[in-house]
């Protein structure tokens, strides 16, 4: 292959691209013809594959830095804002995070610490900065960055297991979703798919929101628990499950369905599946199914439901599988 040399233009309009895409895919409003348009820009050259990805490191930097405020009069739109984000965090990568340590780091307002992990076909066992241990299920990913008052995670997606290190003066947070759980050293479990989280506690305690933008309407969690709570919703919902809820058979390699109906069991099947599988209408959601299944096995159940279940499979416009009970026409 021939090596190419990029003037500095054609590298900066590549970095600019990156950096706009990097924006594009993390806002709520992006459409599925954007992602389209950003896969092939991504396939057309390793290059831009390589930007992407370095950018994708600034962006976790840039989420955790304050909101660029407008002054009074100014007129600065959602997309400028994430612009400013986006060169403070790539100065501060630029210039090393021990600058941000004796800067940003006494001011509350920059890491001194930032660490990016995912977990791919296996369960990954991971140490972050501040000695807290964690594991992540497959298909996961998260951040740590540790700040002068709190130490901070964002899963991105996925499931994780954190022993958190004890530190009174120095609180855990994990941000998932709309909401939010705040330690300061425990065990507990945090589950998401889309916009649903569910939190499940081991030992300690930990004090779940549901809107991470603000600490009110929460609820405390005592070993044993669990909350529960998607986008929109003002309080979690709280119930018993005990420390050996299966949930967290994921640990050992396991998915187990405990005779749940339809519509409880497929987040937990779609968090394994490229493509979620669907269902065609509420009475097919009240099915139950149960079962143990290894994690590197359940894109291969969804074929076999129609064998242990009395449905049938369809497929959407979309291309998605969509189940239904059989004596139920499929829906157009």
């Amino acid at each position: 292959m021939t090596e190419r040399t990029l003037s500095e233009a054609e590298y900066d309009a590549i970095t600019d691209a990156a950096a706009h895409w990097c924006m594009r895919l993390h806002a709520e409003d992006c459409t599925e013809a954007e992602r389209l348009a950003f896969k092939q820009w991504h396939d057309a050259d390793p290059l831009h594959a390589f930007e992407y990805e370095a950018m994708l490191e600034i962006w976790g930097v840039a989420e955790h830095l304050p909101r660029v405020e407008a002054a009074p009069g100014a007129c600065i739109g959602r997309p400028r804002s994430g612009w400013v984000r986006l060169a403070i965090a790539a100065t501060v990568l630029a210039l090393g995070l021990p600058l941000a340590a004796f800067t940003g780091w006494n001011l509350g307002w920059l890491p001194n610490a930032y660490q990016r992990f995912e977990a791919g076909t296996s369960v990954r066992q991971i140490i972050l900065d501040d000695g807290s241990q964690v594991e992540l299920n497959l298909g996961s990913e998260l951040v740590f960055a540790n700040y002068r008052d709190e130490r901070r995670v964002t899963l991105k997606k996925g499931e994780a297991f954190f022993d958190v290190s004890h530190d009174t003066r120095h609180p855990f947070v994990v941000r998932a979703g709309q909401g939010q759980v705040r330690v300061t050293g425990t065990r507990f479990n945090v589950w998401m798919y889309q916009d649903q989280v569910r939190v499940t506690l081991l030992e300690g305690s930990v004090w779940v929101t549901s809107n991470k933008a603000s600490n009110a309407g929460g609820s405390q969690l005592s070993p044993g628990m669990q909350a529960s709570y998607k986008a929109g919703d003002f309080q979690p919902q709280i119930r018993e499950v005990g420390v050996d809820d299966s949930s967290l058979a994921w640990r050992n390699g396991k998915l187990v369905l405990d005779n749940l109906a339809l519509s409880d069991a497929l987040p937990l099947i779609n968090r394994y599946l490229d493509h979620p599988v669907m269902l065609a209408d509420n009475g097919t959601g009240t099915l139950r199914i149960g079962g143990i299944y290894n994690l590197n096995e359940v894109k291969n159940l969804v074929p076999t439901l129609p064998k242990v279940l009395p449905v049938y499979l369809t497929q959407n416009k979309d291309g998605n599988l969509v189940l239904n009970a059989i004596g139920r026409p499929p829906r157009n």
